[in-house]
C-alpha cells in the first residue's frame, strides 16, 4: 500500500539537504558525499525510512543510502530525518531501474530489499526487485563479496525470487553472475539464527503482528 500523493511533496524534496539531487554525477564518487571511505549499503524501496534510520543509528561506521521513487513516501522519511539527523544516511528519489547509471562497479557493499512491490501479473515479472533482470543490475554495482538481503510477507513473490536463483544456476546461456542462497527462512521471527539483530520495517511490524510469517533470504555470488 502506498500513500496518496501529497501536494507539494516534490518541491519539499527538491529543497531538502538529506536528498541527493544529482545522483548520476555521484557515480564512482559516493564516498565524497559522506566524506569517508566507510562501506556503503543500499536499500531499494525504502518506504518511510524506519529500517535505514535504525541501522544508521546503530552503525555510525557504515554509510547508508535509501532509494524511493514515490515522493509522498520519501517525504515521511525526510520528516523523521529532520527530527533526528543522521550524518551517515542520505536518500535518493529515483526508479531502481536506473541504479547502474548512478552507482559504479563494486561501489555498494550490501543491498536490502524489504517488502518490495510484488508486481503480481506475469507480464510484469521483470519489474520485481528480486528478478533476474534486477539481479543483473545488482551484479553491476555490488562488491565481489557483497550480499543481498530480501524480506517479504508475500509467499508468491518469495517463491518467485528463490526460483530465479535456481533457474539462473541451471541456465547455461545466462551471461551474468551466478547467485547462491547463503541463508533462507520461511518464518523469520521463529528462526533464532536469522532473527538475531533483525531490524523491522513499518510493514514488517504490521504484518508480523497479524500473524503473517516473514520470509527472508541472503544471497551472494
Amino acid at each position: 500500500m502506498r500513500l496518496r500523493n501529497i501536494t507539494g511533496s516534490r518541491e519539499v524534496i527538491a529543497e531538502n539537504d538529506f536528498v541527493i539531487h544529482d545522483p548520476e554525477k555521484r557515480k564512482g564518487r559516493w564516498h565524497e558525499v559522506f566524506g569517508n571511505d566507510a562501506p556503503i549499503r543500499l536499500e531499494i524501496g525504502m518506504g518511510k525510512g524506519r529500517f535505514l534510520m535504525t541501522l544508521a543509528a546503530q552503525h555510525p561506521e557504515i554509510n547508508y543510502l535509501g532509494i524511493e521513487k514515490y515522493s509522498s513516501v520519501l517525504l515521511r522519511a525526510l520528516q523523521k530525518m529532520e527530527e533526528t539527523p543522521l550524518p551517515n544516511l542520505r536518500f535518493i528519489r529515483m526508479d531502481a531501474e536506473y541504479i547502474t547509471d548512478v552507482f559504479d562497479k563494486e561501489e555498494i557493499d550490501r543491498i536490502y530489499l524489504n517488502f518490495s512491490d510484488p508486481w503480481p501479473k506475469d507480464r510484469h515479472a521483470k519489474r520485481r526487485l528480486p528478478s533476474r533482470q534486477f539481479l543483473a543490475r545488482y551484479d553491476g554495482i555490488l562488491k565481489a563479496d557483497g550480499i543481498i538481503e530480501f524480506k517479504t510477507d508475500n509467499r508468491d513473490l518469495f517463491d518467485f525470487a528463490v526460483n530465479e536463483i535456481k533457474e539462473i544456476e541451471a541456465d547455461e546461456s545466462y551471461e551474468g553472475s551466478k547467485w547462491k542462497i547463503d541463508a533462507i527462512t520461511y518464518d523469520l521471527h521463529n528462526n533464532e539464527t536469522l532473527v538475531a539483530g533483525n531490524v523491522m520495517t513499518e510493514y514488517e511490524e504490521r504484518f508480523s503482528s497479524q500473524g503473517n510469517p516473514i520470509c527472508k533470504y541472503i544471497i551472494s555470488r
